[in-house]
């Protein structure tokens, strides 16, 4: 049988067409849909759409770790690790550290991200105790100061229990809760909202030659199955949020489809992060060979993707992002 998907049109605006539907109970909306298939695409009205997918289309979605997923969120980047491929070192001592968190605070970010594993292709494995040995301290420390929500980027339960246990809100499993089977037990024993996100293949591996059917449909795909088993495992829907996974195993046009087309990841009926912050297509496109020269081409991906309904920005430049966010909300 025939696979059907329908990725909403959005629009903005004060004034509605007739028949228009809210994206998710936010401010956009849309009236047509690109009904896909994985050999054809046609436009069709809010009509045609099956009411299981609009359902998911037009709920509103729950708040995650405090968050409002009506209003777009910068999440900050805060690696704690030495080899990163944007600020690797940097923030490695736990002072360096709490004062890039407070930074990042004072920059305009609501949640912050912290990672003690690198996750740049062809990034080696760390162990769970020193990832632990880098991330624990750091967000204990923050969480004495702060009351923004906190998110452990790992893949390892051992990491992500003790990031809980000292005050982390979310968990953020770049391998999409594939790669520790105790991992999503971990998070339904502990009420922790998640972000599984999708990855062909690992960081030491992943860009040597991704190859896919269809990538947006093959990562719909991934993550649809991967949220059913994470339901079945006592994570509601509403504490999930879905990650196309933009760099990890995918050339520069991969991206470029899943950023056009990401309006589709609203039929998961989970919020939508999206970090494509710095990465290698950003300076490819943009002529920026060093990654600190990818601000402006980062945000502007960004505005692109809050301009289909995307929730949540993950970035490095987080003052620089919030901004631009602030202007966008103004002129829209």
């Amino acid at each position: 049988m025939t696979r059907i998907y329908y990725r909403p049109l959005v629009q903005h605006g004060p004034v509605r067409s007739t028949g228009a539907l809210p994206l998710v109970g936010g401010p956009l909306w849309f009236t047509h849909a690109e009904r896909l298939t994985r050999t054809d695409a046609e436009v069709v009205p809010v009509d045609d759409i099956p009411q299981s997918w609009l359902d998911r289309l037009t709920e509103p979605r729950a708040h995650i770790a405090g968050l409002d997923m009506s209003e777009p969120q910068v999440m900050g980047i805060l690696n704690v690790t030495p080899d990163s491929f944007s600020d690797g070192g940097k923030f490695l001592n736990p002072k360096a550290a709490l004062e890039q968190g407070r930074a990042l605070v004072a920059g305009g970010a609501t949640i912050i991200d912290i990672g003690g594993e690198s996750t740049r292709p062809g990034a080696e494995f760390v162990p769970a105790d020193e990832e632990i040995g880098r991330t624990a301290p750091v967000i204990s420390a923050l969480r004495a100061e702060l009351q923004t929500p906190i998110s452990i980027d790992t893949r390892k339960a051992p990491v992500a229990r003790a990031a809980l246990e000292t005050g982390a809100n979310l968990v953020n499993d770049v391998a999409g809760f594939t790669y520790d089977a105790e991992l999503a037990l971990l998070c339904a024993d502990h009420a922790a909202p998640v972000c599984v996100m999708h990855a062909q293949g690992d960081p030491a591996t992943m860009q040597q030659d991704p190859r896919y059917d269809n990538v947006l449909l093959d990562v719909y795909d991934f993550l649809e199955d991967r949220i059913d088993t994470l339901e079945a495992q006592g994570i509601p829907r509403t504490a999930i949020l879905s990650d196309p996974g933009i760099g990890f195993g995918k050339t520069l046009e991969h991206n470029l489809i899943l950023l056009r087309n990401i309006s589709l990841f609203h039929g998961l009926g989970c919020g939508i992060l999206l970090g494509a912050s710095r990465k290698r297509f950003i300076g490819t496109i943009g002529e920026a060979p060093r990654t600190e020269d990818r601000t402006p081409g980062s945000i502007a991906v960004g505005l692109a993707a809050l301009a289909q309904g995307v929730q949540i920005l993950r970035v490095h430049d987080v003052a620089e992002t919030a901004q631009a966010v602030r202007l966008w909300q103004a002129v829209r």
